[in-house]
């Protein structure tokens, strides 16, 4: 569903990816893991358009992106959900949801159903009672985190990255979380999944891709797999250290 493609980006003399490939398969959740520096954070921007590609290709379901834009990749059907939780502050948790759905001239969803789409994009991921008129600036830190997941749910997406997008949510909100994700993926969606949680990644992920200094280490199911072995392939040095140790 996406390929990647010996992609890299270079800024300067520094080599943030350096010609990663992976396939990423429809229906299924793909975690990519690291430390930090791993290239994680440039794949993510890559993916989402805000930078364009020093070399390689992205393919989705066979075809080539031409266009590196955040609108480009929008089309392609990716909508990505990023570590930094950005929101109009001042704007309500309704028109936030629906930010990036209406066009120039014209609103894609009428104003009389604009409350019900936002409503029911936050349903599918959280049970607590959000005021859809309240200002979003104005919420706790978590709520933010949902009203951004819930936007681009509503989207309607059908390849979905995820970059530590559990770390404020409580249990029951990240347990409602990850009840979408497998049903999203069970649909025939993919997501992308960054975490730096083993957990989550052991429950959730069918494959995991390790990043290490901007270069993948290695593309794997997870039943072939367990957190000491991703621990050594993320970090050889630390995970060497942990065993002297015990």
């Amino acid at each position: 569903m996406l390929d990647v493609q010996d992609l890299s980006k270079n800024y300067g003399e520094t080599r943030a990816l350096e010609g990663v490939s992976i396939g990423f398969e429809k229906g299924t959740i793909h975690a990519v893991l690291g430390e930090n520096g791993s290239g994680k954070s440039t794949l993510v921007k890559l993916l989402s358009g805000i930078v364009m590609p020093s070399r390689g290709r992205i393919l989705v379901e066979g075809r080539p992106l031409t266009a590196f834009t955040p609108a480009a990749m929008q089309a392609a059907g990716l909508a990505t959900v990023f570590q930094e939780v950005l929101l109009a502050p001042d704007r309500t948790v309704t028109d936030n949801i629906l930010l990036g759905c209406d066009g120039l001239l014209k609103r894609n969803i009428p104003r009389g159903r604009r409350r019900d789409v936002a409503a029911e994009a936050l349903s599918r991921i959280t049970a607590t009672p959000i005021d859809l008129d309240a200002a979003a600036g104005d919420l706790p830190l978590a709520i933010r985190q949902l009203i951004v997941l819930a936007r681009a749910l509503a989207r309607r997406p059908r390849l979905l990255i995820l970059d530590e997008i559990t770390a404020a949510l409580d249990f029951g909100d990240r347990e409602a979380v990850f009840r979408t994700m497998e049903k999203f993926a069970a649909d025939g969606g993919l997501i992308l999944f960054i975490s730096h949680r083993m957990d989550e990644v052991m429950r959730l992920a069918a494959r995991i891709s390790v990043l290490r200094n901007g270069r993948l280490v290695e593309t794997l199911a997870r039943r072939d797999t367990s957190p000491d072995a991703l621990l050594r392939l993320m970090a050889p040095a630390a995970a060497k250290e942990l065993a002297h140790a015990g």
